[in-house]
């Protein structure tokens, strides 16, 4: 900001201010258009059916994540941004749909939390515990008479709970328990793909951001709306340059080229979470070894050893 200010003979509050009202202004403007989180039943099934459509896991209505946004040192905020990899850092906690397009986002978490506090005190997390956000009553699974919920995918940093479903923990697990790590792993890569896309595309986000608390709130407001409104627009034409061919990660073997540049961000730290209900996961992991469930190569990613998680 200094720079701009330099660069165009004006004083830096002038620019502070220019950057807080321009990005509050797109946000005023676009999210209502591109980030509008559904709203109702058919809309979640949409989003379902992509996911289940382009990564094979049936009943997702999401994919679920956090990111450390590094910020200058906020002063008098003691070790509130203060996050476990030594860094000062806002949270922005969001899911996404299976096209790499934020649905529900939360902005501003102190970096000290962990996802599940972040996401108990977020207020698409209290709608999501108080069964109020619209999301679709537990049907059978595609080609069975197995029932289940939908529910968000997310990581071990996250407790399992009827609205969202996380990877089986440790390393001494049955191969219906490893098949299913791997199913879901594969799947909630969608959302470590968006955050990469973002960062690529919004380089601020490669350093720390140095402005207010409230600045940089605006700011990363602002991304994420501009991240949506790009994938939207630009996705269907053939000469995509926001998400080319090739950019993001295929799946099993092919990893996208946004990975070939180091960035700050890093998932937020992985805290011991409940795991209370394993009888759903246990009846998902059960419908991927059957031949309803099951997908081609499966067997062939368990053989090669690797733990999914």
């Amino acid at each position: 900001m200094q720079v701009l200010a330099w660069t165009f003979h004006v004083g830096l509050t002038t620019v502070h201010k220019i950057v807080h009202e321009t990005c509050q202004a797109i946000w005023d403007t676009l999210s209502s258009t591109y980030l509008k989180s559904p709203s109702t039943k058919e809309e979640w099934l949409r989003v379902a059916s992509g996911f289940n459509q382009r990564w094979n896991f049936p009943h997702c209505v999401g994919a679920l994540d956090g990111k450390h946004i590094n910020i200058q040192a906020p002063a008098k905020s003691g070790s509130l941004y203060f996050n476990h990899k030594k860094r000062f850092s806002i949270v922005l906690l969001a899911a996404c749909d299976s096209n790499y397009r934020f649905t529900l986002v939360d902005i501003g978490a102190f970096g000290s939390q962990s996802d599940g506090g972040i996401l108990r005190n977020s207020i698409f997390g209290q709608r999501l515990e108080e069964g109020n956000m619209e999301i679709p009553e537990a049907c059978n699974l595609p080609n069975s008479d197995v029932k289940m919920p939908y529910f968000l995918l997310a990581d071990e940093a996250f407790p399992l709970k009827p609205y969202i479903m996380r990877p089986y923990p440790g390393k001494n697990l049955t191969r219906c328990q490893r098949t299913f790590n791997y199913r879901l792993s594969r799947a909630r890569q969608i959302i470590e793909n968006t955050f990469g896309l973002l960062v690529a595309r919004w380089r601020i986000l490669k350093t720390t951001i140095t402005a207010k608390v409230e600045n940089v709130d605006n700011i990363i407001k602002a991304i994420v709306v501009l991240h949506n409104y790009c994938q939207t627009e630009f996705s269907a034409q053939d000469d995509n340059m926001y998400c080319p061919p090739g950019y993001v990660d295929s799946g099993e073997k092919e990893n996208g080229f946004w990975r070939e540049e180091e960035t700050p961000l890093r998932s937020v730290g992985r805290i011991g979470a409940n795991i209370a209900r394993r009888d759903t996961r246990d009846i998902l992991a059960d419908y991927f070894m059957s031949e309803n469930g099951r997908v081609l190569w499966q067997d062939e990613m368990i053989n090669r050893g690797r733990v999914f998680t």
